[in-house]
């Protein structure tokens, strides 16, 4: 990989043109199950940006899966730790930071999810949703007796907030994550508010 005086990452046949000036952050917001680590991954390597996913990063800290999170301190308990951890993380530059999916529930993260970067609501349908997490045992709120009721609640009541938060939102498909990726840095480009 080069880089050159004009802003433009060259990347062996890809020229990915970046704002070289800008440090900011990409916060890639939507539900479990969409995609935002994998995307996310990708999207940092192309944009030559540190990747951080913040329920991993939990994880880490904790030494405790999401799901025991839940298990001892309830969901309050978690979405706790989700805010600091967003607050700490918002204050990095030149990040990609993938949240976990009921980052929006808590009416303080959206000031915060505006302020640490350029946001993107990654969406799909509940089935595709479905299909991705129904061998994950770590989705605590999917360990019901109807995941997909579930999530069309779920989405039924966090998909207006992360359209609230979001400058982009992005309709996931069948896409690879690095097409998905490349397709993000494009969008990104053009001014404005946009779904495509």
């Amino acid at each position: 990989m080069a880089d050159d005086h004009a802003g433009k990452r060259v990347d062996g046949e890809q020229c990915v043109e970046t704002d070289t000036s800008n440090d900011g952050n990409i916060v890639l917001v939507g539900p479990m199950g969409v995609g935002k680590t994998t995307v996310g991954k990708m999207l940092a390597k192309l944009l030559s940006k540190q990747f951080i996913d913040c329920d991993l990063e939990l994880e880490r800290r904790t030494g405790v899966s999401v799901t025991t999170i839940f298990e001892i301190e309830g969901e309050d308990g978690f979405r706790r730790r989700e805010s600091a951890l967003l607050a700490e993380v918002a204050a990095r530059t030149n990040h990609v930071i993938a949240t976990g999916g009921g980052v929006v529930m808590r009416e303080e993260n959206h000031e915060i999810l505006r302020r640490a970067g350029r946001v993107i609501y990654l969406t799909a349908p509940v089935r595709k949703l479905l299909r991705r997490t129904r061998n994950n045992r770590n989705r605590p709120l999917l360990n019901t007796a109807d995941p997909k009721a579930t999530l069309e609640e779920l989405m039924q009541i966090r998909d207006p907030l992360y359209r609230q938060v979001a400058e982009l939102v992005l309709k996931v498909d069948d896409r690879s994550p690095d097409i998905l990726a490349h397709r993000i840095v494009k969008e990104m480009q053009q001014p404005g508010r946009q779904e495509t």
